[in-house]
């Protein structure tokens, strides 16, 4: 077996474990302890607010990263169809879109200066397969 097809397999166990992963530690002045948020528990609080947003969210951080690493899986094994791999790339620039907004919300929460934040090893294993998902896509090319 190959080393994408090995990266994309890891892919789809370690995304899960990204979504309960603590993205940041978050608390309300440095008095106070830290509470850890991942993006289940964002989505959680996200439920209970804004039905909107959290569906947008639910389709950046969970569904588009999945579904693009269940496709790239699907086309390695010659299960899918090659025609697939824009719609994989357009899921693609879709979850990096998250990325970019948890990196804006720390930015910020550390600019207001009332509470403190401080990024966790979730949003560095986050990104990381956001990024090698990335890769991925690039490596593999349609056969012609």
């Amino acid at each position: 077996m190959s080393v994408p097809k090995l990266l994309n397999l890891a892919l789809i166990v370690l995304f899960p474990i990204a979504w309960f992963a603590p993205l940041m530690r978050a608390g309300f002045l440095p008095l106070f302890g830290l509470s850890e948020i991942s993006i289940i528990s964002g989505l959680q609080s996200l439920w209970q607010s804004d039905v909107y947003l959290a569906l947008l969210v639910t389709f950046f951080a969970l569904f588009a990263p999945y579904v693009k690493t269940l496709g790239l899986a699907l086309v390695q094994f010659g299960l899918l169809s090659d025609k697939v791999q824009p719609a994989l790339g357009i899921l693609s620039k879709l979850a990096m879109a998250d990325i970019f907004l948890i990196a804006v919300y720390i930015t910020i929460s550390k600019g207001i200066g009332v509470g403190r934040i401080e990024t966790a090893w979730g949003l560095y294993l986050f990104t990381g397969c956001i990024m090698v998902q990335l890769l991925l896509g690039l490596l593999i090319k349609p056969k012609s």
